[in-house]
């Protein structure tokens, strides 16, 4: 285990022990949680998006709001739906379909970092929000 020395605004350090005093918990434990879930694991993301979700960490909550609502194009859908329920395939379709999967599947790390993101920093029900807008 590594140990450091941070400074913190105290407006920060006195949330973080009003958090670790509501939670019955070490203010160790406390700033650990959150940096992480702040910091994502990136072992298994692809490499073209990895700066791209660490760099998610420094936008404000309205473009973190923006991309957990993005979504795949309809016809993008459509398609991926389409080729996905076939049993024989040219080389063009596999190879339509697999930038399709990339791309749903890039998407969905997005979204879930930002949701991540967008938990952390409230603390609300941002999936309710989300769905309402």
């Amino acid at each position: 285990m590594a140990k450091i020395t941070l400074e913190l605004p105290d407006s920060l350090m006195e949330r973080a022990l009003q958090v670790a005093q509501a939670m019955h918990r070490p203010l160790e434990d406390v700033i650990t949680a959150v940096l992480d879930g702040a910091l994502p694991a990136l072992e298994d993301v692809p490499a073209e998006i990895r700066a791209e979700l660490v760099a998610m960490t420094w936008l404000d909550d309205q473009a973190l709001l923006s991309i957990a609502k993005a979504a795949i194009s309809e016809k993008d859908q459509r398609r991926l739906a389409d080729l996905s329920g076939r049993e024989a395939l040219t080389a063009k379709e596999q190879e339509d379909l697999q930038t399709l999967r990339e791309r749903y599947g890039q998407m969905t790390l997005r979204k879930a970092r930002a949701f991540a993101l967008l938990s952390i920093r409230s603390g609300k029900g941002l999936m309710a929000q989300a769905q309402a807008a």
